[in-house]
């Protein structure tokens, strides 16, 4: 497990169980004190945990967001894959985001790129992004000139991901130029997969509703398979990811005709 994965582990188990021992962490994750003590003192620092003797407890405004949207902001795989995405989108287009640590970092672009600087008074927005996460909604609504258009939903409270009939419904009247879907998981030879099927619905009519699918993942996702399809690798036409990705999985997604680009 690198840095990154036990951070969030970390978090995730404060979540469930409010405190954490130090003993507790590294035996749940396999590591030795030390590296969790240090992991503890990282978090502690970015305000994510408040340090006790012997372990750390969670602090109430870590609760506001979910905590690995707060920690992928750290991830420079993340960043990379953000930033090759935000260059395949033109100025009025319009993008389709489902929810993820990923899709958020590439939001984060977007809005900050001179691309899609506001334009002249009474020129249209210079883009539109159709998603169904709140958090990603909320970073973008200050971005006068972009506008955004949200799924209506039921909200999961570990993603913000807005889902349901509700979600669905709206998506069925949307053309959108071009979707970035972050996943749960991705086999070279079943496709990319979510943990729940109320998301991956969504998702896949995110997908369905565009003319071209991007596939946004670091290489761990690789090693994961999730519980319901998004999309088969058929259904793909492009996947960022960061090089550590193996050839072998590489090539089967090349020989199914994906476009692989490496961040």
């Amino acid at each position: 497990m690198n840095r990154q994965s036990r951070l969030n582990a970390i978090l995730e188990l404060l979540v469930v169980n409010g405190s954490l021992e130090v003993d507790e962490a590294a035996a749940a994750l396999d590591v030795s004190v030390a590296t969790v003590r240090r992991d503890f003192d990282t978090l502690a620092e970015q305000q994510l945990l408040n340090r006790t003797h012997g372990g750390a407890v969670a602090t109430g405004g870590s609760f506001k967001l979910p905590l690995t949207y707060k920690i992928a902001n750290e991830d420079e795989a993340k960043k990379r894959i953000a930033a090759v995405a935000a260059s395949m989108v033109s100025r009025y287009q319009v993008v389709g985001l489902n929810g993820g640590t990923t899709t958020t970092e590439v939001a984060r672009v977007l809005a900050t790129s001179p691309e899609f600087a506001p334009g002249e008074v009474g020129d249209p927005p210079s883009l539109t992004v159709v998603t169904n996460a709140l958090n990603i909604a909320t970073e973008l609504t200050v971005r006068h000139q972009i506008k955004i258009v949200v799924t209506g939903g039921v909200a999961r409270p570990r993603s913000y991901e807005l889902t349901g009939p509700y979600a669905e419904q709206a998506l069925n009247d949307v053309v959108i130029d071009i979707a970035f879907v972050g996943v749960e998981g991705l086999n070279p030879n079943i496709g990319a997969t979510a943990r729940h099927e109320d998301e991956a619905r969504v998702n896949q009519q995110i997908a369905s509703r565009a003319s071209q699918v991007v596939i946004v993942t670091d290489s761990s996702k690789f090693e994961k398979s999730a519980f319901a399809m998004i999309r088969t690798p058929e259904q793909i036409d492009t996947i960022i990811t960061d090089d550590g990705i193996s050839k072998e999985a590489i090539k089967i997604l090349k020989n199914k005709g994906v476009k692989i680009v490496i961040a």
